[in-house]
């Protein structure tokens, strides 16, 4: 089984758990819903890719992960954020670009599947560029995706007649290891911060209330 549909297989299991609940809440996804979209991620995966023109577009691994982010740039509280997350996804794809173009041209001379490092590089760069758990995910998402646009436009720009597969084969697990992984360091990030903040905010209310007394 692929690494994507093992990780969304965990990621199920844990929100019937209820592990995830503080996440999907800050996402304001309910536990219904992520189901349902892990469902059609997974099932959707792996479906035959839609062939269009040139491209080649996978139901899970891009149209259900793309309706995602549109979804969630839609809930977005202010525009500040929907074009932080937009300019994030867009700076994301630069990066696994550049990436791209640092590796062996062979993978099969790598001890690693390239897509997991792309899906790695992405997930540490959305959330570096990001400043919610919905803006982690929307530039994960839609960095790896970008990416792979770029490298097709050079291809087509220099005659190479190769196909864009969004979605499709190795880059389903690009887009889940990179959502998954930049909402994770989000949330964990985050944890971490309320934590060390927490005797701080304690100790600010413990002296306003002595003063209130006095």
């Amino acid at each position: 089984m692929a690494v994507g549909l093992i990780l969304l297989s965990i990621v199920s299991v844990l929100i019937l758990l209820g592990i995830a609940q503080r996440v999907l809440d800050r996402m304001q996804l309910s536990d219904r819903a992520a189901l349902i979209i892990a469902a059609a991620i997974f099932f959707g995966g792996l479906l035959p890719d839609i062939r269009l023109g040139r491209a080649a577009v996978n139901v899970g691994g891009a149209l259900v992960p793309l309706g995602v982010c549109v979804w969630l740039l839609i809930k977005t509280d202010t525009g500040k954020e929907r074009v932080r997350a937009l300019a994030g996804s867009v700076l994301t794809g630069a990066a696994v670009f550049a990436l791209g173009r640092l590796l062996p041209a062979e993978p099969e001379s790598m001890l690693v599947d390239p897509n997991y490092l792309y899906g790695i590089a992405g997930g540490v760069i959305a959330y570096l560029l990001s400043r919610s758990r919905r803006s982690a995910f929307i530039c994960g998402v839609l960095g790896v995706m970008l990416a792979d646009i770029a490298v097709a436009l050079i291809n087509w720009a220099y005659g190479v007649n190769a196909v864009l597969t969004l979605g499709g084969a190795g880059a389903m697990d690009t887009v889940v290891i990179s959502g998954l992984l930049a909402v994770l360091l989000a949330e964990a990030v985050g944890e971490i911060r309320e934590r060390m903040s927490r005797p701080a905010r304690e100790e600010s209310r413990e002296t306003a209330r002595r003063g209130g007394g006095n």
